[in-house]
This record gives C-alpha cells, sequence and structure tokens, in this order.
C-alpha cells in the first residue's frame, strides 16, 4: 500500500471522535454502575447508543485503514517498537470491537432489551441466560479496564512522539503539516 505523511481526513476524523466518546464512554460506565440516584436511567439511556456508535465507527475505521494509504513509522524506532506499537493499535481495535458487542451479548443474556430511543429495539445476540450474563457482566468491566489502561499508554506515547521525539507519528494522526525550514 503506498504511504503518506498523514492519515487520511476521514480516518483522522474518526481517530478523535472515537478518542472522545471512547473516554466519555469509560467514565460514564463507571458512574453507571457507581450510583443508584437518578442519573443511573439517563447515564444507561446515553451508554447504549454510545456503544453502537463506537461499534459502527470502529467497523469504518478498519475499513479506512485498510483502503486508504497510511505513514509510516520512522525508521529511528526499532523493529521492536515498530511491533509494539502495532501490536497496541491491534489490541485497541480489537477492544473497540469486543468491549460494545460484548456489553450488547451481556444485555441480551440478562433479556435486557437495547432500545435506541422509540421503537428503534436492536435484536438480541444471545439467548437469555444467567450464567452467560454472570461471565459477560465481570468481562465487560475487565475489558473496560483493559481498554483504558491501553488508551492511557496510548495518550503517553503519542505526547512522547509530539513532545520529545518530534519524530512526525503525532503529526500523522492531526493532519499539521511539518514546518518548513527556513533557508
Amino acid at each position: 500500500m503506498k504511504h503518506t505523511e498523514t492519515f487520511h481526513p476521514a480516518l483522522r476524523a474518526i481517530h478523535w471522535l472515537m478518542a472522545a466518546a471512547i473516554m466519555t464512554m469509560l467514565f460514564i460506565g463507571v458512574a453507571m454502575v457507581a450510583t443508584v440516584s437518578s442519573l443511573h436511567s439517563l447515564l444507561v439511556a446515553i451508554h447504549k447508543p454510545l456503544g453502537l456508535m463506537i461499534l459502527l465507527l470502529v467497523v469504518v475505521r478498519l475499513w479506512l485503514r485498510f483502503t486508504t494509504a497510511k505513514p509510516a513509522l520512522p525508521e529511528t524506532l526499532s523493529n521492536g517498537q515498530k511491533a509494539l506499537a502495532h501490536l497496541s493499535h491491534w489490541a485497541l481495535y480489537a477492544m473497540m470491537l469486543a468491549q460494545p458487542l460484548i456489553g450488547w451479548a451481556m444485555l441480551s443474556a440478562a433479556g435486557y432489551p437495547i432500545s435506541l430511543g422509540g421503537s428503534l429495539v436492536l435484536p438480541p445476540i444471545t439467548p437469555i441466560s444467567n450464567d452467560l450474563y454472570a461471565w459477560l457482566r465481570p468481562l465487560h468491566t475487565w475489558v473496560a479496564l483493559a481498554l483504558f489502561i491501553t488508551v492511557m499508554l496510548h495518550l503517553a506515547a503519542a505526547l512522547f512522539h509530539a513532545l520529545i521525539l518530534r519524530d512526525g507519528v503525532f503529526r500523522s494522526m492531526t493532519g499539521r503539516r511539518k514546518r518548513s525550514e527556513a533557508p
């Protein structure tokens, strides 16, 4: 595949939209399970459609990732660092796909409909099963925790590339052009 200095504009837009959505979702999830107040219903009402939005966006994002040119990692990175970068990105993609699907399956196993407002209700993806729900509920929590940790590591690496290495990795996702050097 052809390489470029920056990711495709649509891929960059989806990246930043998903970053905001995932962080929002993680904090809503924590608040949702930590409260018994009247806010609980509102948080659940936001959590479900936001999860579906993230699922749809990650599918589009993967499609764009495979069909558009992408920047190469800097030659200054060792092969091990490049492998770690690729591994962490695929781990993020896997968790971004798995987390909403686990949530959907968990609610299906509990017999809870996933209403997206009005009469739009998603079909269950698992049969009703207390045993399956009991397995999926903590899995949803553990994947959320792993996703949060991986996102924080991703953010730390991005800031390291932007502020310390200044090697163009961060710029490839912001779309900012490299400053031309003065003569």
